[in-house]
């Protein structure tokens, strides 16, 4: 082996471990995306029934 073989063999491995680190961050990335859809539909779904029960609490109109 001469310099050149291990200078390649080095490039090649720098660019193995940076197209994982990639995949991962891509992975990541969507995972992070849905938990952030999933907190947001709770939030609304919980704003939602905190207006509706408190609509059913305290109605605007009398009855007389």
């Amino acid at each position: 082996m001469n310099v050149d073989d291990i200078v390649a063999a080095k490039i090649e491995a720098a660019r193995f471990r940076a197209e994982n680190a990639k995949r991962r961050r891509a992975a990541f990335a969507v995972a992070r995306q849905r938990g952030l859809a999933a907190r947001h539909a709770a939030k609304l779904r919980n704003q939602a029934a905190k207006n509706f029960l408190g609509s059913q609490e305290n109605p605007t109109t009398k009855e007389n």
